[in-house]
C-alpha cells in the first residue's frame, strides 16, 4: 500500500476498478478500450489490465464482434442484490404497471443517493418512441420530478443546506438555477401533491412524480411517470399528476407508510 493510500483510507486499483464500472453503467451500448481510458483519465494499459481482471470475475464482458466492453452479469447480480433489500420495490411493482397502462407511458421508483436521485426499477412504456431513462440512471434532485417530490418533502433548513452542498445545476434551458426559483416550485409541489420535470434535465422529456412515505411519514421513495414531451403534453400534466399521486398515497398504505398531515 502506498503512502497515499494509507493517508485517504482507499486502494488506488480498486478506486480505478470502481471508476471503469461506473462509466460502463452510464452508457448501455458500451466503451471501446481508448474511449474508456479517456473517459476514466487512465492508461489504456492500466484500463486493459483491470478489464481484464474483471472480465474473469465476469463483472463486465467485451463483445468481440464489434470491439466494445460492457457491464457483466457479476456486475448485474449485485446490483439486483441492492434492489431486493429495497423491501418496497416488490410490492410497488403492480402499482407501476397500472401507471404505465393508464398512462401510456413508463413508470418509475427511485431513491435518493449521495445527493442525487436513482432510478431503481421501471415500467417501460409499450409505445414505440419511450422516455429516455433507465434503471441505475441518476439525476440531480432540484432537476427531476422523483427528486423535487422528495425535497418538498423535507423541512427548509434542510433543502437550504442541500442548495448549499450541491448548487444547482443548468442541465437544459429549463433548469431552475436559483433557490428562489426552486422554493417557488417547492411550494407549488407541496399545495398540489406532485412534482412536474418540464424537461429541466433532458430535453424532450417530461414527468410528473410524487413521495411514498415511511411509516413516520418520511420520504421513503418516489414514484413518477416519464414520457416524451410531444405525448406527456402539459395539458396532460395535471391529470397524470393526480394519478401518481393517488399511487404514491396506496403504495404508502400498502407497505405500512402514514400519511403526512
Amino acid at each position: 500500500m502506498t503512502g497515499q493510500e494509507k493517508r485517504s483510507g482507499t486502494v488506488q486499483s480498486v478506486e480505478r476498478a470502481m471508476a471503469i464500472l461506473e462509466a460502463l453503467g452510464e452508457d448501455e451500448d458500451g466503451f471501446r478500450l481508448t474511449d474508456l481510458a479517456k473517459r476514466t483519465g487512465l492508461s489504456v494499459s492500466t484500463v486493459h489490465r483491470l478489464l481484464t481482471t474483471l472480465e474473469q470475475r465476469r463483472f463486465v464482458q467485451f463483445d468481440r464482434s464489434d470491439g466494445m466492453w460492457h457491464i457483466g452479469r457479476g456486475a448485474f447480480t449485485i446490483g439486483s442484490a441492492f434492489v431486493r433489500q429495497r423491501n418496497f420495490v416488490a410490492p410497488a411493482l403492480p402499482i407501476l404497471r397500472r401507471l404505465r397502462d393508464q398512462s401510456r407511458e413508463t413508470a418509475n421508483l427511485g431513491v435518493v443517493d449521495d445527493g442525487e436521485v436513482v432510478v431503481l426499477t421501471q415500467v417501460e412504456s409499450r409505445e414505440i418512441m419511450r422516455a429516455i431513462t433507465r434503471v441505475g440512471g441518476r439525476a440531480p434532485m432540484a432537476n427531476s420530478g422523483m427528486g423535487k417530490a422528495i425535497l418538498a418533502s423535507y423541512a427548509d433548513p434542510d433543502i437550504d443546506a442541500i442548495i448549499s452542498a450541491r448548487g444547482l445545476r443548468k442541465a437544459t434551458e429549463h433548469s431552475i438555477t436559483s433557490p428562489s426559483a426552486l422554493r417557488a416550485d417547492i411550494a407549488a409541489i407541496r399545495q398540489r401533491g406532485y412534482a412536474i420535470d418540464d424537461e429541466e434535465y433532458v430535453l424532450g422529456l417530461r414527468c410528473v412524480a410524487a413521495v411514498v412515505h415511511n411509516v413516520q411519514a418520511e420520504a421513503l421513495c418516489a414514484i413518477s411517470i416519464s414520457g416524451l414531451s410531444v405525448r406527456v403534453t402539459k395539458d396532460r400534466l395535471h391529470g397524470l399528476g393526480e394519478l401518481v399521486a393517488e399511487a404514491a398515497k396506496e403504495l404508502t398504505l400498502s407497505l405500512g407508510g402514514t400519511l403526512p398531515e
